[in-house]
């Protein structure tokens, strides 16, 4: 699944528009319990464009009993989420900690059985929902050596982590494949030793998309932290700073340092906070998120913010798995519907497949919703889509605006994404607004 996230209306004025100026999603870590709380659901619907499970779709959460999966919690989320336009990031499928009593009790070739059922049953469950799965977490130890954590799962022998991956990768062959992990925001011996896992999983034809760096920060980020996102970027894989908090009196400027250093790589595709208000944050008493208990806007918003704004690269949008056999299409000049709206595709395609990104431009006028029409050759499918809401897979396909992103002002754009089978050589896209 290419990671594609397109701007609402209000782009430049939150966390999630300015980012997806850029083609990144800015995110963040949602607990199912608290969407019941008014004010943290406003500043999540307003902010972010992309949600991650704190816990309700780690091991313990989601397979209590062995053979027995309990998604009640984890859909709560994704359910808000997709409703939204959000994307949603898997989080996670196999750590050494929060693992069922039932696991913790196994070995060997039992738990490797036992932790690859795991695996195949839940990215089964969320296939086509989630954009990117934190498959392994923090597999690695810290200190001098570089080396694997000692574990249950690494115990169960050192190509667990590949078959972790193959796993994953059979149950769901569109999301983005992620190792993710802390202490690794410089060029350091555990970074490395994920550096050269990576670099060797890439050289075999494992499958790994993206690295997660979880970029638990205070008052100070790395001096080599760009240059660690690039050399993980320069390895083909994505880069994702996945976890996100910074504690301490110059966390403002140390956030527009993180923001900045992922916009001037092309693979840094987006940052998740690991929380919205301090009060929410599980670095008790240290603040280290963007708005206050209140739910009020702190400096480090108005930085991040700043920062985003400023600029940077813009990613490219590449499949997951198969480069592009043919150079990006776009469609003909766009067509004009009654309502004063026009849409464009831009397409990327490879071997049967195709990602398509719309862009819906209002006219003389302001518009306050959109459908587009877009008529699919013979054979292609619908498999994904984001930032709109569809009617139909194959043939005319209808989308229209989710609540974010229908009012346009007059002349700006807004835009969507779907991903499919099939070959496509063009689109002839119509758009209605109202």
């Amino acid at each position: 699944m290419a990671m594609l996230v397109t701007a609402p209306a209000s782009a430049g004025t939150t966390l999630g528009a300015s980012a997806a100026e850029k083609g990144r999603y800015f995110g963040t870590a949602v607990a199912a319990h608290k969407l019941s709380d008014n004010t943290y659901v406003t500043i999540l619907n307003r902010e972010f464009t992309s949600v991650t499970a704190e816990n309700e779709m780690k091991w313990d959460a989601t397979e209590p009993s062995r053979g027995t999966f309990t998604f009640t919690n984890g859909d709560r989320i994704v359910n808000h989420a997709r409703q939204r336009g959000m994307a949603v990031r898997g989080h996670a499928l196999l750590w050494h900690a929060q693992q069922p009593g039932w696991a913790q009790s196994l070995s060997g070739s039992a738990l490797r059985a036992a932790a690859m059922n795991h695996v195949t049953q839940v990215a089964t469950y969320y296939r086509g929902k989630i954009h990117s799965w934190d498959v392994v977490n923090e597999a690695f130890a810290d200190g001098s050596s570089g080396g694997r954590r000692d574990s249950n799962l690494q115990r169960t022998g050192n190509d667990w982590i590949e078959v972790a991956f193959r796993t994953a990768r059979a149950a769901d062959p569109n999301a983005k494949l992620c190792y993710n992990d802390y202490n690794t925001d410089g060029i350091n011996a555990k970074s490395t030793g994920i550096y050269n896992m990576v670099r060797d999983f890439k050289a075999r034809g494992v499958p790994i998309d993206c690295v997660g760096l979880q970029s638990h920060l205070s008052n100070s980020v790395p001096s080599d932290y760009q240059a660690n996102i690039q050399r993980f970027a320069d390895l083909g894989v994505d880069v994702q700073i996945t976890e996100l908090d910074i504690s301490g009196s110059n966390q403002a400027n140390v956030y527009a340092s993180v923001t900045r250093a992922c916009l001037a790589v092309s693979r840094c595709t987006g940052i998740t906070v690991w929380g919205i208000r301090d009060s929410d944050s599980w670095r008790t008493g240290q603040n280290p998120l963007l708005f206050d208990g209140s739910g009020n806007k702190k400096p480090a918003y108005t930085s991040t913010l700043d920062a985003l704004n400023g600029g940077g690269t813009t990613v490219p949008t590449t499949p997951p798995t198969t480069p592009p056999s043919t150079p990006p299409a776009t469609t003909p000049p766009p067509t004009s519907g009654p309502g004063g709206c026009t849409a464009t595709v831009s397409l990327d395609t490879w071997t049967d497949g195709f990602v398509a990104t719309v862009t819906v431009t209002a006219g003389a006028s302001a518009i306050t919703s959109w459908r587009v029409t877009i008529p699919l050759p013979s054979g292609a499918t619908v498999t994904n889509s984001w930032s709109a809401t569809t009617t139909g897979t194959t043939g005319t396909t209808q989308w229209t605006n989710v609540s974010y992103n229908g009012t346009v002002a007059a002349g700006q754009s807004t835009g969507f994404g779907f991903q499919g089978t099939g070959t496509v050589t063009g689109l002839n896209p119509t758009c209605t607004a109202g």
